[in-house]
């Protein structure tokens, strides 16, 4: 028996360190590092006449969530589970689910007699009390009453413990690979979104200098259908123009988002993960988007900002996702 544990611990050891060698590997041959916060993982430990099966699953969240579903001879575990996780995952909502799938005979568990039959008696009891005939389910009722059966008391050797480990190991390595591939297709989403963002940047440009010159002939026509009526300066009219234009003005405004989807790609291709820190420049990108559309007064550069609206919207849905 000891030694069909050894083999079982190299077997698990040998497994675990193949799965980060693997993650390594990727990790070098991919210098972007997009992750994503969902993720998923399963593995396997021999325990006896028992396999241990191991069910990791992680979703988005802005914080660390961690839910542990483990036998009652696992609790005292449960901290050292938590910090498991924590270390490896970073952020999410994750459920850790470790159960048992039965492989041969296990110990039964032992029938509480004394109590079984005081609880007996009293229900006797009680039916002649009530003039209740005592019922023929009675007895498996009974049995499920707490403490009427009584599951062996289960130790958890130090073994056993680093093949259950070991086994917790290779499902958060899953997990994590789960998350590198996912968040490769987020990073191509991303990517391609920021250049469709980037591309209707540069469509506004004929629009402006027609805009400009629209805005100037249609202040002018009125100023002039006005002096039919009252005195007016032309000089002064002339300086409120020239103010009023200014402030319609948006190229600081396409120089700033420009820079903010330069950031933003920058970033993307990091050597770390940050969902937060993209989410951040993503509403920098918004706030240059909104103040060009309110500076606009072009239907066309308006029917282009809704299009950049559009797709940051897109890119802030798939921004939540990140780790």
């Amino acid at each position: 028996m000891l030694q069909r544990r050894i083999v079982q611990v190299v077997h698990r050891a040998s497994a675990v360190l193949s799965c980060r060698l693997h993650q390594l590997c990727y990790i070098c041959k991919k210098a972007r590092m997009i992750k994503s916060m969902t993720g998923f993982g399963k593995a396997t430990a021999v325990l006896g006449d028992k396999n241990l099966v191991v069910e990791l699953r992680s979703l988005n969240s802005k914080g660390m969530d961690v839910s542990l579903r483990l036998p009652a001879q696992y609790k005292d575990k449960e901290q050292e589970l938590r910090n498991m996780l924590s270390q490896s995952l970073e952020r999410g909502k994750v459920e850790l689910t470790l159960g048992f799938e039965n492989t041969g005979m296990q110990q039964a568990p032992g029938l509480n007699r004394e109590l079984l039959e005081h609880y007996y008696a009293e229900m006797v009891r009680l039916s002649d009390s009530l003039g209740a005939p005592v019922s023929a389910d009675l007895l498996p009722s009974l049995l499920r009453l707490p403490e009427v059966l009584k599951q062996p008391a289960q130790e958890v050797d130090e073994q056993e413990w680093a093949l259950v480990g070991g086994a917790v190991t290779e499902a958060m390595d899953q997990a994590l690979q789960f998350r590198l591939s996912e968040g490769a297709h987020l990073e191509a989403d991303l990517g391609e979104r920021i250049s469709v963002i980037r591309g209707l940047l540069g469509k506004i440009a004929p629009f402006e200098q027609h805009r400009i010159s629209h805005l100037r002939t249609r202040l002018q026509k009125a100023f002039h259908d006005m002096r039919e009526h009252v005195q007016a300066d032309p000089n002064r009219f002339e300086q409120e123009l020239i103010f009023y234009l200014e402030k319609l003005d948006i190229s600081e405004e396409k120089v700033r988002l420009q820079k903010h989807l330069d950031y933003f790609t920058e970033t993307m291709q990091g050597a770390q993960s940050q969902g937060k820190k993209l989410g951040f420049i993503a509403q920098e990108i918004g706030r240059e988007i909104n103040t060009i559309g309110s500076k606009a007064n072009d239907a066309d550069i308006q029917r282009i900002v809704v299009q950049m609206k559009d797709e940051l919207e897109k890119i802030k849905e798939q921004l939540m996702n990140i780790l």
